[in-house]
């Protein structure tokens, strides 16, 4: 649907484990801060969307493949695109690259909930920038 949004992320000390590779489920994290960054890009900020239309995104689901490790002090390319955006939820690919090396590949559902968490609709705006980035 959209193409590919790009955000690079340096791994840290405290993003791996006692074998000196990435810790399987910081790549869930790094994923976060790209949608994040994918927001932000589109002049969307997370949480005037709270306090302006009282919606916020949650994970619903997520499928991961793990690939190949990361390791210290590599910088991952964290590509994003939208692959389905419905009414009240939008379905991501996500993939961690270090270089041409794809290392995780992941499907990400988020749904758009109000503070009490009851499903809404994205807000117009925000669905109408997210098509666009296509």
């Amino acid at each position: 649907m959209s193409s590919d949004f790009i955000w690079n992320v340096r791994v840290y000390y405290e993003d791996t484990d006692a074998g000196g590779i990435v810790y399987y489920a910081n790549y869930l994290k790094f994923f976060e801060r790209a949608r994040t960054e994918w927001l932000r890009a589109m002049g969307t900020n997370q949480h005037q969307l709270l306090q302006e239309h009282d919606v916020m995104f949650v994970v619903k689901s997520v499928s991961a493949d793990y690939h190949a490790p990361a390791r210290l002090d590599d910088v991952l390319k964290l590509t994003l695109r939208i692959e389905k955006l419905g009414r009240a939820s939008i379905q991501f690919v996500q993939e961690a690259w270090n270089g041409e090396q794809l290392l995780n590949s992941a499907r990400v559902k988020v749904g758009c909930v109000d503070s009490s968490l009851r499903l809404r609709t994205v807000p117009d705006a925000v669905a109408s920038r997210m098509r666009g980035a296509a």
